[in-house]
């Protein structure tokens, strides 16, 4: 999977190559699906899983704030493989928040967690998965570095601004029917910069009833 994905430019760190081979995708799909083929796959609760070119793009976008010791938030973090993939980049000393508003999911996300590279830090405590709604982000560990959205906002929103940290970065797909995964740059004035980085469909970032309800 990271090799096809190198091979055709979407991989380009090593870094981020090297984490997403540790971290087995196989272990946060659910059994009977295709773990290694580069699309989406549903986990139920309509939700997905990103596919693998998704996750690549992400980690790359946010390399740079997820070095040793900083502060990662992954909202909507499904069954926990990115949340994992943070982790592994932050390091022990560092702290990874998963925030998802299915209690399902959540339970799910820290079984698979404890079976991958990154159990010791689950159980460590530098990794944490919590249930609650994303668009309020998790103040508790802020202000984060790195923030990564895994469902579309019609906007930004604001919460997350304010849980970024100054030098810091979030990635999120902003729209309704079209969308497109926005870069935020918090300045070191507390302004930020948003930029688009590339089209992309991801699932509605929303309530739990009205996710469960179908939107």
């Amino acid at each position: 999977m990271v090799e096809r994905l190198q091979h055709f430019g979407v991989i380009t760190s090593s870094k981020v190559a090297e984490v997403m081979e540790t971290v087995d995708r196989g272990l946060f799909v659910p059994s009977g699906s295709a773990p290694y083929d580069d699309s989406p796959v549903a986990i139920g609760y309509n939700a997905t899983i990103s596919a693998p070119h998704m996750h690549a793009t992400c980690l790359q976008l946010l390399e740079e704030n997820l070095q040793p010791g900083m502060h990662a938030l992954d909202i909507g973090s499904g069954t926990g493989y990115l949340t994992a993939c943070f982790a592994l980049m932050v390091g022990p000393q560092g702290r990874a928040v998963g925030v998802e508003h299915i209690p399902e999911l959540v339970s799910l996300a820290k079984e698979n967690i404890q079976k991958s590279a990154a159990a010791t830090l689950l159980k460590d405590g530098s990794l944490s998965v919590h249930v609650g709604d994303g668009r309020e982000g998790w103040p508790e560990f802020a202000p984060y570095d790195a923030i990564h959205v895994g469902a579309a906002a019609p906007e930004i929103p604001q919460p997350l601004i304010d849980q970024l940290k100054p030098g810091g970065r979030m990635v999120i797909p902003v729209g309704n029917i079209f969308q497109d995964l926005k870069v935020v740059d918090k300045n070191s004035d507390g302004s930020i910069s948003v930029r688009t980085e590339t089209s992309v469909r991801y699932v509605p970032l929303t309530s739990r009833d009205a996710q469960l309800r179908g939107y």
